[in-house]
This record gives structure tokens, C-alpha cells and sequence, in this order.
């Protein structure tokens, strides 16, 4: 054989003048393996050698056994934390809970215990990987992924947001954590990102911008729980937090754009709208006062009409019963009506040798206008 010895110096593999991998020459020459059953018979009789007198009977088996079977009753006793559960498995199956302290089950393989901790909030972060978190090229790509959305107007928009939950609290929900499905936190963000996905995509792109944001968590941890309850989770979601809604750092600036055009139209609609509100109730109080001013005229107009026809008729009835006074009567009045105003010189028919009378108070009337116009020059 290759490794065999060459004339008189030493040879193999395993340098010169040992014979093979033992560091020694083999027992039955020179490229012999070792026997290994005399290895064992050796390994036996040393043992026997080493234990005490009289151990190899049937008493010393005995001992052995009960220490064996005593250090395997040991292995039962597990500790379950304050903010853990007991979930004891018999062959696989589960049979029950135990609270938090020491507590004990049939060894291994006949049972076994679970401790899952179910106070503790768990968080998945969507869209985006804290500081804490190690930074890969995949992780990157796969935040990306998670947070770009497609909303109810067509518009896509990247969301940041987190999730906490845990076991729930009735009694059979940390078996369904544990036996209903392999992966819960996997699970918990797949769920959570179908949710999100459902809500913002009923929503305008204004919504998770510039409305409450809170509202949209809530609804999506409302869907959330319908999820995980349809598929016997086990897990209570406690929470839904919307970190960041913007549109894709691509179109950022074009969208910036778009929103300040809207402000400016938004603006100039409420600019129109103070104008219109302001001149449309002043003509209407326009138009209301002219309305009513005729109205008022009106009446007016009706009022002295009826009152003139009423006095006619009246007239005409005194007239048909007394003509003459009535006749008289108005003669007498309408001379009143007309010299009312008028300057008036009554001379008696029967008077004699009267000076002629001369109009002074009309002369010095006349003469009073001509001197103020000789004072001014």
C-alpha cells in the first residue's frame, strides 16, 4: 500500500516510524488497522478495575438504575416566568396550563412544557427598520415594498407605521398561539400589511396626508382582528401606529408642486366666496329698501286717491241736498286755497272820495333787490 514503509526509512502519511493513525505500530504488523474489539475488551476491564468490590452484582446494577431513573425525574421541574405561561405537552398533545413559579412535569419524552410570554407586546415595524435593527441590502428592499401603497384615487403613497400585540387573554388563546400557526410573527406583519393595503386603498391620497391619522390605524387594527380571529391566532392586536404618510420620494417635489396650486386655488375660491358673500346681502338690502320705498309710495298714491274720492262723494252728496250753500261753500273755499298767498287790498264799493291807491309795499319790494346790487358793486 502506498503508505506502507520504503526500505529502511519511515513512510505514510503520518511521518516516519509510527505505523499508522495511532501514533504506534498496529498489532498485527506494519499497515494494520487496530482491532477493536480488544480495544473494547481493554476499555471493560479498566472500568472494572476502577469501580468498587462487588459492583458488578445485581445490587450494584440496581443502584445505578434508581440513580438514573431518579436524575430523569429531576428533569421535570421547569420554571414559568411572571409574565409567562405553562403549556404542558403529554407525547405531543396538549393537556393543560400551570401558572407562573416552580412546577413539574413527567419527564422527557412522556411530557414537556412551553412557557410562551403572554403579557409581553411584541412590535413589527412595516415600511421601514429602526436604528437598533441591523441594515441589510434585503432588508432595505423589502421595507420599500412594504410602504408604497395605492390609494382610492389612484395615487401611490409610502407609509411608515407600526404594529404591537400579543397573546390574548382568554383562556385557550395561548393553545391557539402555540398549535394554530407555525409562524405568529410572520403572520402578524403578512396580516398587517393586507390591512393597511384594504384601508388606504378606500381612501383619497388628502386622507392619510392631512386628515386624522389615528383613525386610519384604528380601522386597520379593527381589520387586523378580523384576520387573525378568522384564523384562530390566538393574538390580540393592540395597537396600530401611523408613523409617516408621504408621497414617493420620486415625485415628492411634483407633488409639492400640485399641493400649492390647490392652496393658491383654495384660496382664491375662498377670496370669491368672502366677495360674493359680502355684495350679494347688500344689493339684496338694496333691492329690499327699493322694493319697499315703492311699496310705500304705493300706499301712499292709494290712500290720498281713496281719501280725494271719498271727499268728492261727499261733496256730490251735500251737493244733491243743498246746491247753493254747497255751491257757495266751494266758491268761498277755493278763494281761500288760492289767495292764501297773495297780497290783498279790499276797498268797500260804498266808500267815497278814496285816495287812489298806490302799490308801496310791491315799490319798496322792487327798489330793496336794486340796492343790494349798488352795494356789491
Amino acid at each position: 500500500m502506498p503508505w506502507n514503509q520504503q526500505g529502511g526509512s519511515g513512510g505514510g502519511p503520518w511521518g516516519g516510524g509510527q505505523g499508522g493513525p495511532w501514533g504506534r505500530g498496529s498489532p498485527g504488523g506494519g499497515g494494520q488497522p487496530p482491532d477493536i474489539e480488544e480495544l473494547l475488551r481493554r476499555t471493560q476491564e479498566k472500568f472494572r478495575q476502577s469501580m468498587p468490590t462487588n459492583f458488578g452484582g445485581g445490587r450494584g446494577v440496581a443502584l445505578v438504575v434508581l440513580a438514573g431513573l431518579v436524575l430523569w425525574g429531576l428533569t421535570g421541574f421547569y420554571k414559568v416566568n411572571p409574565d409567562e405561561l405553562g403549556v404542558v405537552l403529554r407525547f405531543g398533545r396538549f393537556v393543560g396550563f400551570t401558572e407562573p413559579g416552580l412546577n413539574y412535569h413527567l419527564p422527557s419524552p412522556i411530557e414537556s412544557a412551553l412557557t410562551p410570554a403572554v403579557t409581553h407586546v411584541n412590535r413589527i415595524e412595516l415600511g421601514y427598520r429602526s436604528q437598533g435593527e441591523k441594515r441589510t441590502a434585503g432588508s432595505n428592499r423589502a421595507s420599500v415594498e412594504e410602504s408604497l401603497m395605492l390609494t382610492g384615487d389612484e395615487n401611490i403613497i409610502d407609509i411608515n407605521f407600526s404594529v404591537f400585540w400579543k397573546i390574548g387573554e382568554k383562556p385557550d388563546d395561548a393553545e391557539k398561539y402555540l398549535f394554530n400557526i407555525r409562524d405568529p410573527e410572520g403572520t402578524v406583519k403578512v396580516v398587517a400589511e393586507s390591512a393597511m393595503r384594504e384601508i388606504i386603498g378606500q381612501l383619497p391620497i388628502r386622507a392619510p396626508l392631512f386628515e386624522n391619522r389615528q383613525s386610519i390605524g384604528d380601522r386597520t387594527r379593527v381589520r387586523m382582528q378580523e384576520l387573525l380571529d378568522s384564523y384562530n391566532s390566538g393574538i390580540r392586536v393592540t395597537q396600530v401606529q401611523l408613523l409617516k404618510a408621504d408621497p414617493p420620494a420620486e415625485v415628492i417635489d411634483a407633488f409639492n408642486d400640485v399641493q400649492r396650486a390647490k392652496a393658491d386655488q383654495e384660496r382664491l375660491r375662498n377670496e370669491a366666496e368672502a366677495y360674493r358673500n359680502d355684495i350679494i346681502p347688500r344689493a339684496r338690502g338694496e333691492s329690499e329698501r327699493i322694493i319697499q320705498e315703492a311699496q310705500a309710495y304705493r300706499e301712499q298714491v292709494t290712500d290720498l286717491s281713496q281719501g280725494e274720492a271719498k271727499r268728492f262723494t261727499s261733496v256730490l252728496q251735500a251737493y244733491r241736498l243743498a246746491p247753493e250753500v254747497t255751491a257757495r261753500r266751494l266758491y268761498i273755499e277755493t278763494m281761500e286755497e288760492v289767495l292764501k298767498g297773495a297780497r290783498k287790498v279790499v276797498l268797500d264799493p260804498q266808500a267815497k272820495n278814496l285816495v287812489p291807491y298806490l302799490p308801496l309795499p310791491d315799490l319798496s319790494k322792487a327798489s330793496t333787490p336794486a340796492a343790494a346790487q349798488g352795494g356789491a358793486k
